[in-house]
């Protein structure tokens, strides 16, 4: 028996409307055809993302605390952005992310997991990379942070730490408890 598989192949769309045009991503509306009857779906049109659990020599995790308005608090997350320069490759905007977030570059890097975040209603996957071999960017060289990230706040901390955070339910952001348990996962399975 094979393993269970998500299968990724659209079915056909009759109609599609922009209802709302946005600075970051849009809300739409289509007509989809299931074959035994058409459904009318609105979902945000997202243009995916990158996360990065870097991890350094003690095995320590780095999560910012950022602030999120849609949910009315501040969050601790990996280094994570948008995939919103056109072209740009996702291991290269995960490189960028974890440059301008956290002033840090990696010499090791891999796929960790990828997920889609709210496959009812958005349209965005998220790519998590996992970084090894940090150092620091040099001081000259670092971006500037503004609005949300201007006052990131950054916590090292045990791999296992972070992983009892998620399953208490003190860590929220989606970013973090796939993050954290695949990296945790991984782990278990090279020992």
């Amino acid at each position: 028996m094979r393993p269970l598989t998500d299968e990724f192949h659209a079915r056909p769309t009759l109609a599609h409307e922009e209802v709302f045009s946005g600075r970051v991503w849009d809300v739409v509306a289509e007509d989809v055809d299931l074959g035994h009857s058409v459904v009318r779906r609105e979902f945000v049109a997202h243009p995916g993302a990158v996360a990065v659990i870097a991890l350094d020599e003690q095995d320590r995790v780095l999560l910012l605390k950022q602030y999120r308005h849609p949910v009315g608090g501040y969050l601790w997350e990996p280094p994570a952005g948008l995939l919103d320069v056109e072209g740009e490759d996702p291991l290269d905007a995960a490189r960028r992310e974890l440059a301008e977030e956290a002033d840090l570059e990696a010499e090791a890097w891999e796929h960790l997991v990828s997920f889609r975040s709210t496959p009812g209603g958005s349209s965005e996957q998220i790519i998590v990379y996992l970084a090894r071999e940090l150092h620091p960017v040099p001081e000259g060289e670092r971006h500037e942070r503004t609005e949300e990230e201007a006052d990131l706040e950054p916590a090292w901390i045990s791999l296992e730490e972070a992983v009892s955070g998620v399953l208490e339910g003190r860590l929220h952001s989606p970013t973090t408890v796939v993050g954290v348990l695949a990296a945790a996962a991984q782990r278990a399975r090279r020992a």
